[in-house]
């Protein structure tokens, strides 16, 4: 999902930091109820492990450009179900940021649209969670279906947000439209992929009963406090 260089560019470029801004305060909202909630280590913990597999997802999972942007396997509602909004938001903010700095700079004029396209369905996400699942359900017995539409959520969200970038940048024109629509038609593998891989990793932390108990994990992933 990196927006490529040059789709917006100039003095268009700004808004990127005024929604990047914006995505970086709810995140450091969702942080402190995360400390409040669990304590530092915790976050911390959590925010480590997101940022390494966030990383791993852009360089090691395979990727490639289709139409107005890269398609990757971000597995935004796994890092959710697993570590809880906060701790995901970072990682995928952070994973980001250290796979421009240091394996992609090309990419970090477009950061602030990257990240945003990242985090703002993230956000999404955790509010349509409290929805369709039930307040006293861990997440280890989800539904497919409800892993599903976590992440035609998130995937959509994702979609959408580079549509407009691409739309904002270089307009209604046809070779646009169709890079868009290639772009967003390249995205339904990763909507089948990711709830497979939901249910899968789910399957995993309820055969290790105390794995929300490490204090690395969301603690609604296995309990239903």
């Amino acid at each position: 999902m990196h927006i490529e260089p040059g789709i917006v560019d100039g003095a268009k470029i700004v808004l990127s930091y005024s929604t990047a801004a914006g995505a970086a305060l709810f995140t450091l909202k969702a942080a402190g109820d995360e400390i409040r909630r669990r304590g530092v280590s915790s976050l911390l913990g959590g925010s480590a492990i997101a940022t390494a597999l966030v990383f791993s997802f852009f360089e090691i999972l395979p990727h490639y450009p289709v139409g107005v942007s890269e398609v990757h396997l971000i597995l935004g509602s796994t890092l959710f179900l697993l570590f809880g909004g906060a701790p995901a938001a970072i990682g995928l903010a952070a994973g980001l940021l250290v796979q421009g700095l240091f394996f992609a700079p090309f990419d970090l004029p477009q950061y602030g649209m990257n990240v945003t396209t990242l985090l703002v369905p993230l956000f999404a996400l955790q509010l349509l969670s409290k929805k369709i699942i039930a307040p006293k359900t861990p997440y280890v017995d989800l539904k497919y279906r409800q892993a599903l539409a976590l992440s035609t959520a998130y995937q959509g969200g994702i979609v959408s947000w580079v549509a407009f970038w691409a739309l904002y940048g270089n307009g209604f024109t046809a070779e646009n439209m169709l890079s868009i629509g290639s772009f967003g038609f390249a995205y339904i593998a990763v909507i089948l992929i990711e709830p497979l891989v939901d249910v899968m990793v789910l399957a995993l932390a309820k055969s290790m009963k105390d794995v929300s108990h490490i204090g690395l994990f969301d603690a609604r992933l296995t309990s239903a406090a």
